[in-house]
């Protein structure tokens, strides 16, 4: 019997907002960089759909070809999970090297650690965690008050 060893993760929450993005585009250069494979997760609120599942892959399909180089598309897997992030994002990156995900945007007093998703996955995520900001869209909000 040939045991094949598993295939190495790097995995990344993404919704859309700069800091996921930033979070995509870190997770893209650690997957290239430990040979790996990137999963790419969106995660939705309320009842899965098949109209909403399809239409959410389409976006993520998007975003990320825009974000990952064209030679990485196929070593990237695009997956609609629905539940609860702070739940969701561990367990999707269960047997994974890494698991990257973005900076809360608007947090109260300014503190990116101060929503709900970001502690819990610091304290359940079963890999090492990379928390990522896009400072360039911060400096952009900042500028425009």
């Amino acid at each position: 019997m040939q045991v094949m060893p598993e295939a190495r993760r790097v995995v990344v929450g993404v919704d859309g907002s700069p800091n996921s993005m930033a979070a995509l585009r870190r997770a893209s250069d650690e997957a290239f960089r430990r040979s790996a494979r990137l999963e790419v997760v969106r995660v939705l609120d309320g009842t899965p759909g098949r109209i909403r599942t399809a239409r959410a892959w389409l976006r993520l399909r998007t975003l990320a070809a825009r974000k990952i180089p064209r030679s990485r598309h196929i070593l990237t897997r695009l997956r609609i999970v629905y539940g609860d992030p702070a739940a969701v994002l561990p367990q999707a990156a269960e047997r994974a090297e890494l698991l990257v995900i973005g900076a809360r945007v608007n947090s109260q007093h300014g503190n990116p650690f101060g929503g709900h998703t970001v502690p819990i996955v610091l304290d359940t995520s079963p890999c090492e965690v990379v928390i990522c900001a896009d400072h360039a869209a911060s400096a952009r909000a900042r500028t425009d008050h």
